[in-house]
């Protein structure tokens, strides 16, 4: 397979090599369950998606595994907001994701797992670290020691003081004067009254953030994996800190031989988030748009371009998915003699890092000549349409 992804590690399209041959560890992190699904997260999931199915297409077995952050600060801050218990606010969340995901034809991941049940590989994980030197005590806390692990800052590239002002945006806080560096990051959080809590042989708490998904992906995909993907935000600190504290824990590296990452979504001029609360909803274009012109609309963007999203989007999404529900081609699906050129030009242009905007290229002529129905069909298959 000649599939070549931008890898946020190296910054730049590198061939997909894999630890096993034939086979492809993916890892995906998943939604913080406490609001709806907005497009953001639809064009993240739906480019995965697009992902394990072009890989799997191509004869290799996909082991895919997405979390959900069903325990949070930002979970547990809804809760008290709404007056509802965390568990009920975090499933109810989880379930309307699910369900807008199989609207737009989002096939599941083949582990879906929740953080909390997860938990006594994260302690492990964390005794392991505290044992090895890399992570300390402090009050009630666990942190990990960024200076035990020099290649921190390896995948952001950002310096100490960009780190430290993306830790205070995204839910970490460098002034923490339980800690001995402001960029250490925390592993365990002491019981705190009101909140959810579970036994640790250094006292009872919860997880940390970046801890969550290193252990997940240590007890469903192993040691390292293949392909890590996620939203462009999550490069830091989340990403860099599962590089870290995973490696630390296996002795291994690389942790992630590729790391993807979606680019933004933006909606008048600002980056579509539940925080500005500029959102627009998959529930509300469900009822105006079919789940095809939706994901055509998603997929005509590359996974990796910053987008604007405007309603006029969506003329030439819905005018090739009511296209595409009128393909005839006497119920064949599948790739013939004629359409083989189309076939081989389509994985010219997925290969180069995903090029899912090229691909629809190709497949736009052909439905405009009305050709090649058959090859058409197996092709929309293949980026998840339903045909």
């Amino acid at each position: 397979m000649a599939l070549r992804l931008f890898n946020s590690l190296s910054m730049k399209k590198e061939a997909l090599r894999t630890m096993t041959p034939g086979m492809v560890r993916m890892y995906v992190c998943g939604v913080t369950p406490y609001d709806t699904t907005h497009l953001g997260h639809a064009f993240t999931y739906v480019s995965y998606d697009v992902l394990a199915r072009y890989l799997r297409w191509n004869g290799f077995s996909v082991s895919y595994t997405q979390n959900v952050t069903d325990i949070d600060d930002d979970i547990l801050d809804k809760a008290k907001e709404v007056k509802e218990d965390w568990r009920a606010l975090g499933d109810f969340w989880t379930r309307r994701f699910l369900t807008d995901m199989r609207s737009l034809n989002v096939a599941p991941p083949d582990n879906y797992v929740k953080a909390t049940d997860t938990i006594p590989r994260m302690v492990g994980m964390i005794s392991v670290l505290l044992k090895k030197g890399m992570a300390y005590r402090s009050g009630s806390n666990v942190y990990f020691n960024v200076k035990k692990f020099p290649r921190y800052g390896g995948l952001s590239r950002f310096n100490d003081k960009q780190m430290r002002i993306l830790q205070k945006e995204r839910g970490e806080d460098p002034d923490d004067p339980k800690k001995r560096d402001p960029l250490d990051f925390l592993l365990w959080k002491g019981r705190s009254r009101g909140e959810p809590h579970w036994k640790a042989p250094w006292g009872d708490g919860r997880p940390g953030w970046h801890i969550e998904c290193s252990a997940m992906i240590n007890q469903y995909l192993g040691d390292s994996i293949d392909v890590h993907g996620g939203g462009r935000d999550l490069v830091f600190p989340h990403h860099e800190s599962e590089i870290a504290q995973s490696e630390s824990f296996t002795g291994k590296s690389p942790f992630a031989r590729c790391f993807m990452h979606t680019a933004m979504v933006m909606y008048m001029g600002e980056k579509m988030a539940k925080s500005l609360g500029n959102l627009v909803l998959v529930a509300d274009l469900l009822k105006v748009h079919s789940p095809n012109a939706i994901r055509w609309m998603l997929i005509s963007h590359h996974y990796r371009d910053v987008w604007d999203y405007t309603p006029e989007d969506f003329r030439e999404a819905d005018k090739y998915a009511a296209m595409i529900r009128h393909l005839h081609a006497d119920g064949v699906n599948s790739i013939r003699e004629s359409g083989k050129r189309l076939a081989g030009d389509f994985r010219a242009a997925m290969d180069d890092d995903l090029d899912t905007p090229a691909a629809l290229d190709l497949i736009k002529k052909r439905i405009d000549g009305k050709m090649d129905p058959g090859t058409v069909k197996a092709l929309l298959g293949v980026l998840g349409f339903i045909v």
